[in-house]
């Protein structure tokens, strides 16, 4: 895509007098706090910032951009790694003011538009006592959470977010608005669920809900590094028992100042086990049992907790303003070399807010065919992010450099795949994400996205197009 040689102030001024949100240029109130997103490593000064209202809004911001032959980039709550929320010299599709979410109780579901967190949603079905798999950190959008594939702790119960996708509704490059389902559209809906952004803007998703607390058991188990290694040998073989209702994570990182740890503990690295049961609280007692017995932990704070809290109990750990630089890989098994390699590059971790998570996976995301969505990730059981996280850019290459370097170490022990969420660069590693689908993606991208209007994602190139995919500051 150019830039901006065919926007003139005439141009700009009819595209905004048919426009019902606003639309930000540089130098206006709001243009700074609009391009500022989750992560401070992404600093793009956009053209144009279109703050859409509705799908009418959409459609008319689709059509300049594609006119115009401004490149195009789609915020919704703006929290993906690699900063695709924004573009440089381009317009920005701003949609995080589109943020309603209307249940259906009796029909279990959830109506979504892509503006909204993952706090409103949780809001507003735990209203009724009902929930979808969605992630760990609740100031994430629900719209690019979903477009990735979309994890959390209901998944081994009930899939990825994708999973539970029932329809969407999408403003297409040509300016059509599209609805997608497994009876309508049926490609398209395919390519959606784990495609990323590649395909047009999402203007609503209906989601599938369950019923989930409005208590559930979860909690914390907190160790001293030097007893990693063999707790982690021993949560191996609990994990392989677990039931479906059981998702217990690991973290190696330094101790925050949390108040259930004694001050001692404060700023020490540690390895935390996050527990989460999705069934009843009863059950969950038992289920949750062989993994309190391991080893002596410094706390056990495992208990009944609200859903909306467990949801956001790990906000204050992953809050925008850091630098960030992310790295995945799945696994099939935790083996022996896999825990020594990760015990060992704790000692270098660089700095108190990075750590490295390890999500437990498998369930019922894996019940689902590799081929049946774009997410193909099938086989993973565990999920490694490698969260390094700073202040100071003077340690840009420090900190990426050893986040590369244990992603570099730990590829002998993974499948070779990576989740399209974490990737932080656009470097050719969506082909590692998109896995063995990538040439039906390829397929659905050329039907529906000819030109790569959607170009600012991890990209899909269509058939016989001259996209622009290079790599992200």
């Amino acid at each position: 895509m150019s830039s901006a040689k065919n926007v003139t102030r005439t141009t700009v001024e009819e595209f905004t007098a048919g426009f019902r949100g606003s639309v930000l240029e540089p130098g206006d109130d709001g243009y700074d706090e609009a391009r500022s997103i989750w992560n401070a490593m992404i600093d793009k000064q956009p053209t144009l910032v279109a703050q859409c209202t509705g799908v009418a809004d959409v459609i008319r911001a689709v059509n300049f951009a594609r006119d115009t032959g401004l490149e195009l980039a789609v915020k919704g709550a703006g929290h993906n790694i690699a900063g695709n929320a924004l573009c440089d010299d381009g317009l920005v599709i701003d949609l995080s003011g589109m943020r309603s979410v209307r249940v259906d109780p009796e029909a279990r579901t959830a109506r979504v538009e892509p503006g909204a967190t993952l706090a409103d949603l949780d809001h507003e079905t735990q209203a009724f006592g009902l929930a979808t798999p969605v992630g760990y950190n609740s100031t994430t959008g629900i719209a690019g959470l979903t477009l990735g594939g979309g994890f959390g702790w209901l998944s081994r119960a009930y899939g990825l977010t994708a999973d539970n996708l029932r329809s969407v509704d999408v403003v297409t490059a040509d300016g059509e608005l599209v609805h997608a389902s497994e009876t309508d559209h049926e490609d398209l809906f395919w390519g959606i669920r784990g495609g990323g952004g590649n395909f047009g803007v999402v203007t609503s998703f209906e989601f599938a809900l369950h019923e989930v607390g409005p208590e559930v058991l979860s909690g914390l188990l907190v160790y001293p590094v030097e007893a990693a290694a063999d707790v982690l040998r021993a949560y191996r073989t609990a994990a392989a028992a677990a039931s479906d209702e059981v998702a217990v994570w690991c973290v190696l990182r330094h101790a925050p100042p949390l108040p259930f740890l004694s001050e001692e503990w404060h700023g020490k690295q540690v390895l935390v086990l996050g527990a989460f049961y999705a069934g009843a609280m009863a059950d969950g007692e038992a289920a949750l049992q062989p993994f309190r017995d391991i080893g002596d932990p410094i706390v056990d704070v495992i208990s009944p907790h609200s859903y909306v809290a467990w949801q956001q109990a790990f906000d204050g750990l992953l809050e925008p303003g850091a630098r960030n630089y992310w790295k995945s890989h799945n696994f099939v098994a935790f083996t022996d070399g896999m825990i020594d390699t990760l015990v060992a590059h704790m000692e270098t971790i660089p700095t108190p807010i990075s750590e490295i998570a390890i999500a437990q996976l498998g369930g019922a995301i894996n019940r689902v065919p590799a081929a049946a969505t774009a997410y193909p990730h099938r086989d993973a059981e565990f999920l490694m992010n490698l969260h390094t996280r700073w202040e100071d850019p003077a340690r840009d290459e420090e900190c990426i450099a050893w986040a590369r370097e244990l992603y570099d170490a730990m590829t002998p022990h993974a499948t070779g795949g990576s989740y399209v969420n974490f990737i932080s660069e656009r470097d050719g590693e969506e082909k590692r994400a998109y896995g063995d689908n990538f040439a039906r993606l390829v397929e659905v991208k050329t039907r529906y996205d000819p030109t790569n209007l959607f170009s600012v994602n991890q990209n899909v190139q269509p058939t016989g197009a001259d996209a622009d995919v290079a790599a992200d500051d």
